[in-house]
């Protein structure tokens, strides 16, 4: 594998360029702007290309080295797809809601992320057989709380090394809380966003369900790029691995290896 690639062209089909109305603009995103169409902002996608290949090549960085990413995206365009594409490269997310210190307190989000796991052994093992209806539905509804706002993290085993966040806005908590502990953040930022405190800043529309859907894309390649590279440079073999990495094939290559292979010999 490598990391992925990806043209100006896709980022324009998927609306990354939409900016929101100019009466709702951060002044600080000036920069990052290309000008106005329509009352609408356009961001600089010149800009956008070049950060948002930085952004993928840190994610890689991290993961190369053996570190954890952790999505962030709780809205509820992007909710869905956070989650998918943090699973698909074996990584970890919010999608449910961001809980006051869910980083700078980990000590306590152990200890409930230990409490997801105890239910989630006796709801399957059938302990609480013995237990009254109404009792069982609480402890069922306990579960079903933890899991929707630690289940994308109750196996990450202790703080990720690299956020990746769809609105800074709406995550201005776990913006905060990265800083504070120094964990860089990789993050999609609107033109009515702050840039401050981001790391990797990549300008672009924030709230279209295809544009989020090509960050999280982008992000989930760089990711398995990323354990690739570490799997090679640690001896791995990956054939004999039991899941295969999946490799993209670019259309026009398995075109003309079809017309090879029809080819008279």
């Amino acid at each position: 594998m490598a990391l992925p690639t990806f043209t100006m062209r896709q980022l324009v089909e998927a609306g990354v360029h939409f900016g929101h109305n100019t009466r709702r603009w951060n002044p600080k995103m000036a920069p990052y702007l290309f000008g106005v169409r329509n009352g609408i902002h356009i961001i600089d996608l010149q800009q956008s290309v070049p950060m948002l290949h930085r952004g993928m090549q840190a994610v890689r960085d991290v993961t190369a080295a053996g570190g954890r990413v952790l999505f962030v995206g709780t809205k509820r365009q992007a909710s869905e797809i956070v989650a998918e594409s943090a699973r698909r490269c074996g990584q970890y997310f919010v999608n449910h809601r961001w809980l006051g210190g869910m980083l700078t307190n980990w000590k306590t989000i152990s200890q409930s992320i230990r409490r997801l796991r105890e239910l989630d052994e006796q709801l399957s093992t059938g302990a609480l057989s013995g237990l009254t209806k109404k009792e069982q539905l609480n402890l069922t509804r306990e579960r079903d709380k933890l899991e929707r706002a630690l289940g994308g993290i109750k196996e990450m085993g202790g703080l990720p090394d690299v956020l990746f966040i769809i609105d800074t806005n709406k995550e201005a908590l776990a913006v905060q809380e990265a800083n504070k502990l120094g964990i860089p953040v990789v993050a999609v930022i609107d033109s009515n966003s702050d840039p401050q405190g981001i790391s990797f800043p990549i300008p672009g529309n924030d709230d279209a369900i295809r544009a989020i859907q090509t960050y999280c894309d982008l992000m989930s390649g760089a990711v398995l790029d990323g354990i690739q590279a570490e799997i090679t440079r640690g001896g791995g073999d990956l054939g004999a691995s039991a899941e295969a990495p999946i490799e993209q094939i670019p259309e026009i290559e398995a075109a003309s290896a079809s017309e090879d292979a029809a080819q008279p010999v």
